[in-house]
């Protein structure tokens, strides 16, 4: 059986080496290590806390290593980035732990016979220095990239959208742990009676503050295993998404393509929304997703929902002028979910370029499947306006037979046809989301 502090070592190599995303490798890496859910809540603290603090880590380490970080081999990297982080961040965890294992990891990974030494000298010299993590640098975007561990291309970004006092409070938000997010399947429980469950087996649950039908919870540890998840009466979705689908303002009994569906939140959202009558058909471009789309729909008992395997940027002539609401929830850089997903900012941003191309190419595509009078509802998981506005503008712009329509939200109330929210704004995923109407009358 492994240690919770080395599985989240393979896992941050894989995810530096190989490239892996950290949850998925993550949550395999926990079962084949065979840790019980108090180690593995610590691997996933000591891994998420240093992609979350990466950047801050290496300019600590770096100021302290007789070797280019650069150069050492990529475990005992990621051995001292563990190790790092619990001696800065955790208080909870003796020193001399962290440093012992970071030292056994070393001989265990490296074919060098000074890594261990080298991680040893390190790893004291950083312990007699103190929990300093003020970044020093006069630079202000240099000086917040470090401090939150943002790349500075990506501070720049923020910077120019929100103002140096605003781009700070999204990347603090950015590094906190959210609680997860679960909405009531009405066609199974309430929120109190789910709440009272939950509570019962070992969970701290909240009513969201301004989301009705939304609970926050926490202590869960596996949710899958709940009996109440199991009965379907739940699912999981950021407040963010579940606007979204409040905008579309989709009503029992119409016809609803949920172009992008995977993993299926929208979906279910929008078949709760009706009340399980009509009809909804919920794409993806991969095969194991419609499986997963299938188990949502059989454990949440939504009937409607139609998995079909097509991609949102090729034609079905069959589905032209066909729906009442089309959802466009486009793949996109993802950079409003770095809390929940902190490896993500560090994306090469060249990968990103083209991402309005196939944005703008699934709109088009999509918008011939709105019936005169239907609704398309543009969204992402992402802040930047190059791949929001930009192209919602763009595609009006070509499409004159669709016109802006503002919406109401719950708490946040009428908006202007689009709208942005933001973790440190909103206490939500960072999001956007139009809503456009085609010219003419539904049949």
């Amino acid at each position: 059986m492994g240690s919770a502090r080395e599985t989240a070592v393979l896992t941050l190599a894989a995810c530096e080496k190989q490239g892996a995303w950290s949850d998925g490798y993550l949550k395999r890496a926990i079962r084949e290590q065979g840790l019980d859910r108090r180690d593995g809540a610590l691997a996933t603290r000591l891994c998420y806390g240093v992609l979350q603090n990466k950047l801050l880590l290496d300019w600590r380490l770096a100021q302290v290593c007789s070797m280019r970080l650069e150069k050492l081999d990529v475990k005992v990297l990621c051995g001292l980035r563990v190790a790092a982080y619990q001696l800065l961040f955790l208080d909870k965890i003796p020193p001399s732990a962290a440093v012992n294992e970071a030292v056994e990891m070393a001989k265990r990974h490296s074919r060098n016979p000074r890594a261990a030494g080298l991680v040893n000298g390190v790893l004291r010299t950083l312990l007699r220095q103190g929990k300093n993590l003020e970044a020093n640098e006069t630079d202000k975007p240099k000086r917040l990239s470090i401090q939150y561990s943002h790349p500075q291309w990506l501070v720049e970004d923020f910077s120019a959208l929100l103002g140096v006092e605003g781009t700070q409070g999204l990347l603090a938000a950015n590094n906190q742990q959210p609680p997860t997010t679960a909405q009531v399947n009405y066609l199974k429980t309430t929120p109190d009676k789910l709440a009272e469950e939950l509570r019962t087996a070992g969970a701290e649950v909240q009513p969201h503050p301004w989301l009705e039908g939304c609970l926050l919870l926490s202590g869960t540890g596996d949710l899958e295993r709940l009996n109440t998840f199991q009965r379907g009466e739940f699912y999981i979705q950021d407040a963010a998404s579940r606007l979204a689908v409040l905008a579309a303002g989709i009503t029992p009994g119409q016809r609803v393509l949920d172009c992008c569906a995977a993993p299926g939140g929208k979906s279910f959202a929008a078949a709760i929304l009706m009340e399980n009558r009509g009809e909804l058909i919920s794409c993806d471009i991969h095969p194991h997703k419609i499986k997963l789309l299938e188990a949502g729909r059989e454990r949440l008992g939504l009937s409607i929902v139609a998995p079909a395997l097509q991609n949102a940027a090729q034609p079905r002539e069959d589905w032209l002028d066909g729906f009442d609401v089309v959802l466009t929830d486009v793949p996109c850089s993802g950079l409003g979910i770095i809390r929940k997903k902190p490896d993500i900012r560090y994306k090469d941003p060249a990968l990103l370029k083209g991402l309005p191309r196939v944005q703008r190419g699934i709109l088009d595509n999509c918008a011939r499947y709105v019936r005169p009078g239907g609704v398309l509802l543009y969204s992402t998981c992402t802040v930047l306006p190059r791949e929001n506005g930009d192209v919602v503008d763009g595609f009006l712009a070509d499409h004159p037979e669709f016109l802006p329509e503002p919406f109401d939200l719950p708490h946040w109330g009428k908006q202007p046809g689009q709208l942005t929210l933001w973790p440190h704004i909103h206490d939500t995923d960072g999001f956007f989301m139009a809503k456009l109407r085609r010219k003419g009358q539904t049949p």
